[in-house]
């Protein structure tokens, strides 16, 4: 399992790449599954680790991220030769080496960063999964779409609750963090806003003058000890968004928790949020303003049903291990 390098797999508090990561060797392991993964020397796991990069380079200022990257990607290709799968989790730059890894590669593509990596991708000889048919390029072929899952043991129901928003995400404008706020002002409901500030300028100029620290409240970046309790405690998670999200774990992990979603209907949304039952689907602020009654009096217990159905771990697991069983059949990578 060729792990992203950027945070702790599992990550402290941000960390979605390293998340799905290790959920996803954990779950292996669990099925008895021989993994060793490669990722940064204080991760967590019981697989096999291993490491050249001592902790994450997103946490440390010193390190290049683009020289441990190279270095963490070298290791993993001397040792290829002792496994059937390599587990590509790190996005573009190990598909330029792809030929030279003496197992096949699959990798699950997270995101495109833009087109001008597609020739990475284009010219590897790896398989491809997508986390959402929506996120699929019509230049690539997939060997398959496997959904995000998540560990639904630390996410109980939460019945009861009260008007509150929360919306969980980076600071940056692809979230729409400035719409969250404009939502909550207009219905008149308090709003928690968690993420860590990736864009600092869009912060102080388009979220931090509106923080009171009553109604509408920044709480910074919400680790997994407290994201159930943030979750599960809002009437509705906003979810925004200005992009064309991949996924959104949030978004199942809210669920999970029985809160309903209100999204903007971009990406993978139509395909996580199912309408009326887990939440509504918007185009702008206005419209989210109008569902949000109805989204906060969907049944809490049937959103949860609904989620833990649908984005368990262990489906993800299963997805996973019958992409690899088709890898590994004879003549599959012909």
């Amino acid at each position: 399992m060729l792990g992203p390098i950027a945070w702790r797999t599992p990550p402290r508090h941000y960390g979605p790449w390293e998340r799905v990561t290790g959920l996803l060797t954990e779950g292996l392991v669990r099925r008895g599954v021989d993994v060793t993964l490669f990722a940064t020397g204080d991760s967590l796991t019981a697989a096999a680790l291993e490491s050249v990069a001592p902790h994450g380079y997103a946490e440390d200022p010193s390190m290049d991220g683009r020289v441990w990257e190279a270095l963490h990607v070298a290791h993993a290709l001397e040792l290829s030769a002792d496994f059937d799968i390599v587990h590509n989790q790190l996005d573009w730059l190990p598909l330029a080496f792809s030929g030279r890894f003496a197992a096949p590669m699959v990798t699950t593509i997270h995101g495109f960063s833009g087109d001008a990596i597609l020739p990475a991708y284009e010219r590897s000889t790896s398989a491809f999964v997508s986390i959402s048919d929506a996120d699929r390029s019509p230049a690539l072929d997939y060997a398959a779409t496997v959904h995000h899952g998540i560990d639904m043991a630390k996410l109980d129901i939460v019945s009861a609750t009260g008007d509150d928003l929360v919306v969980f995400g980076r600071i940056h404008p692809d979230k729409g963090i400035a719409d969250a706020i404009d939502i909550a002002d207009r219905s008149g409901r308090r709003l928690t806003i968690c993420g860590i500030v990736q864009d600092a300028a869009y912060f102080a100029e388009e979220v931090e003058p509106r923080l009171d620290g009553d109604r509408i409240v920044y709480r910074g970046s919400v680790g997994p000890a407290e994201r159930a309790a943030v979750l599960g405690s809002a009437a509705v998670l906003l979810h925004p968004i200005h992009f064309d999200e991949p996924f959104g774990l949030s978004v199942i992990e809210a669920m999970a928790c029985g809160t309903p979603v209100v999204a903007y209907r971009r990406g993978s949304m139509p395909e996580i949020v199912e309408e009326g039952v887990t939440g509504h689907l918007v185009d702008d602020v206005a419209g989210a303003v109008a569902v949000l009654d109805r989204a906060a009096a969907l049944d809490r217990s049937a959103v949860g049903a609904r989620a833990r159905a649908r984005f368990g771990v262990e489906r993800m697991v299963d997805g996973y291990l019958d992409v690899y069983r088709s890898l590994l059949e004879p003549g599959a990578l012909a």
